[in-house]
């Protein structure tokens, strides 16, 4: 069977979700959904996403925007 790039980036998560018997409700599902797009998406731009997510959070707190994601490096 043939998967695509994009199914191929997301089994790990399908397995991880499965592993840890899916999410209880509707906002834990959000959040496991956007988590592993916005660490999917900084790791196939180059960049390391905890210290991307850990701005994010600083910045929420601190009732800032969230930062952008970060561009892709230059040859990736």
């Amino acid at each position: 069977m043939r998967h695509n790039a994009a199914e191929q980036a997301l089994r790990h998560w399908v397995i991880a979700r499965r592993i840890m018997m899916g999410t209880r409700n509707e906002a834990g599902s959000r959040t496991f959904t956007l988590l592993a797009s916005v660490i999917e998406t900084c790791r196939k731009r180059g960049h390391l996403p905890w210290p991307y997510l850990a701005a994010v959070i600083t910045e929420r707190r601190a009732g800032r925007t969230a930062p952008a994601l970060p561009a892709p490096m230059a040859g990736v």
